[in-house]
């Protein structure tokens, strides 16, 4: 069963260059999945949460390219706050965990690469329904 123990945080590598610094990541080297979709939040109003939901089958990678925002994990027993803030920093997120992402800085911008292509099918929206799936 996957748990809050299951996320983690991983450094990318990082170039520094007085020119500018560069970072990568890499599928199935800097992240255990295949990547098959990506997307990013944007101009996000102050105040707003994104996320609020789970995935049966989809993992994830969050990279904060600009700016800042938290990463709010839960397993319908623990719940852990993850602050990103440096684009040469990912948050890996299993299946089967709630996840929300709230306090976004300023112009934040989050890069998510996903192990799925978009599935609606794929999303528990409703934490009650969440902790059934888990067994809770």
């Amino acid at each position: 069963m996957t748990t809050i123990e299951n996320v983690n945080i991983i450094e990318l590598p990082k170039f520094t260059d007085p020119r500018g610094n560069l970072s990568f990541v890499e599928q199935l080297n800097h992240i255990p999945f295949e990547i098959k979709r990506t997307y990013w939040l944007y101009d996000v109003p102050g105040g707003e949460c994104r996320g609020g939901h789970a995935y049966k089958e989809n993992k994830e990678f969050i990279i904060a390219l600009s700016g800042s925002f938290d990463v709010i994990i839960e397993d319908g027993v623990n719940k852990k706050v993850f602050h990103l803030n440096r684009s040469y920093y990912g948050l890996f997120v299993p299946k089967g965990l709630w996840r929300e992402m709230d306090n976004f800085s300023t112009n934040s911008l989050a890069l998510i690469l996903s192990s799925t292509k978009y599935d609606v099918k794929d999303y528990i929206r409703d934490y009650n329904e969440y902790l059934v799936f888990k067994g809770l």
